[in-house]
Parts: structure tokens; sequence; C-alpha cells
């Protein structure tokens, strides 16, 4: 990816539980297309996001503490999806839904079903 010189990459600072395990992870806004896609690739989860990031699985669900601005506003399928796994609240939401941006900066993300 090409960025230009007046560009601004803002760096975000995510922490991840996973299994018990507490990492921190460090990456840029548009780093990654989407939460679902930098967890597989700094996680390497088996089975994580089966529909490949359309909002209809809920395998790639997490639970999220500290988001930020127009992340907390669950979009297309997100809120159906999830409701049909029979889980609701705030906290809950699809990795593939949310987007790198400085909304994440400081989150606290939790892999459901793993810890």
């Amino acid at each position: 990816m090409r960025y230009f010189m007046n560009e601004q990459r803002d760096e975000i600072s995510i922490t991840i539980i996973n299994a018990s395990e507490e990492y921190a992870v460090k990456t840029y806004s548009r780093e990654f297309r989407n939460l679902m896609t930098l967890l597989n690739n700094q996680m390497y989860l088996e089975n994580f996001g089966a529909c490949g990031g359309q909002g209809r699985c809920a395998t790639c669900m997490v639970k999220v503490v500290g988001l930020s601005g127009d992340a907390n506003i669950m979009e297309r399928n997100e809120a159906a999806t999830i409701g049909k796994a029979g889980l609701s609240g705030k906290s809950i939401r699809l990795s593939c839904q949310l987007f790198i941006n400085a909304d994440l900066d400081g989150a606290v993300i939790t892999i459901q079903g793993e810890g």
C-alpha cells in the first residue's frame, strides 16, 4: 500500500485477550481492512470469520470494551447476526464489522469462546 507524504497514519493500540492470555497489539489506521483480518493475521485463529467478513456467521464474535466514535454504531447485518446467536449487549460485536481506525485505540478485545 502506498501512502502520500502528508497522509497521517494514526497508531492504534489494542489489548487482545485470547484463551486467558493478554496481548498488546499496535497497528495503524487502515493497515488491515477490519478487526477480523487483524486478529486472523496476528493470532492465527482457526474457524474465525467463516463467512469472510459478511457479518452473517458470528464466528468472529468478540467482546469489546472501550470503543469510541462511529465504532459504537452497529450497521448492516451485525445486530441481526448477534441476535440469531442468542446474544445481545453493546459490548458484543462482530470483528468483521469493526474497521481499523482511531475508534479502536485503547479498546480491550476478548475473543468469544476462547477465554
